[in-house]
């Protein structure tokens, strides 16, 4: 990998010694910056842009248990620049939540692996509080999954790149094999939201409007009255059973 990184620099360094216009040399210069970016950082143009990074690649810092005080170390830990959830978790307990921030409107990004037939999620607006057992009862979800190898067939609202239970995704050609990473993202308006899975957008929905409201009232949340009810909470990372990798996490405020 190192290699292709060191022929692409040579490469950029060639164009560049060409003498392109002033215009191309802009172009020319972002396109170094971001193969030279290492991974787990922010670039000058982020940071003035005001993107927040939620992981550096070697500490948990702000990372903790959902309800809880500390970072979970028994089922989760820091591998290879990656903060690894251990597939120890379920349905319910494994979570965890960057406990020292609350986003309402945002833009989110992340990568992302998963072990065969393994199953997790990003969740957001997430609420803490004892009568809760787990996020998802309070935060919506951006489902990952195995699409691929889950032992179980899926339906199109429990697919990758869904906002899970709510609208059903369009991944058609986004899909990769279990053990390869992905890029995804979230963006959260009230104006209108979209989930991304490796540059493609699986879906878009409006929340709050009349259809968002039919989905959230149509069964699949009856045992869980709060959900999606508060407009601002917690970032939640999910250990649903299976070994999952999370790295270059940042996000900003809309």
């Amino acid at each position: 990998m190192k290699n292709t990184r060191y022929t692409w620099v040579g490469l950029f360094a060639l164009v560049w010694a060409c003498g392109p216009k002033p215009a191309e040399n802009s172009v020319t210069e972002t396109i170094v910056e971001e193969v030279l970016t290492p991974e787990n950082s922010l670039t000058e143009e982020e940071k003035a842009d005001g993107w927040m990074l939620l992981f550096d690649g070697k500490n948990t810092d702000g990372w903790r248990a959902f309800n809880g005080d500390s970072f979970p170390s028994d089922g989760w830990t820091v591998e290879d620049g990656a903060l690894k959830a251990l597939g120890k978790g379920g349905d319910i307990g494994g979570d965890i939540v960057f406990g020292p921030v609350e986003f309402e409107q945002f833009e989110m990004e992340w990568s992302w692996k998963i072990a065969p037939g393994g199953n997790s999620g990003v969740l957001y607006h997430v609420v803490e509080d004892p009568k809760y057992e787990a996020p998802y009862e309070t935060g919506p979800e951006y489902q990952m999954i195995d699409q691929l190898g889950f032992a179980e067939p899926l339906e199109k609202w429990q697919s990758i790149g869904a906002d899970y239970a709510m609208t059903e995704p369009d991944y058609e050609g986004a899909v990769k094999p279990a053990g390869e990473w992905n890029t995804s993202k979230i963006i959260f308006s009230e104006e209108g939201s979209s989930y991304y899975l490796n540059g493609q957008k699986t879906v878009e929905f409006v929340p709050y409007s009349e259809a968002w409201t039919a989905a959230r009232n149509s069964g699949k949340w009856n045992d869980f009255p709060d959900y999606a009810i508060s407009k601002t909470g917690l970032i939640s990372l999910q250990d649903h059973g299976a070994e999952t990798w999370f790295k270059n996490i940042k996000i900003k405020k809309l």
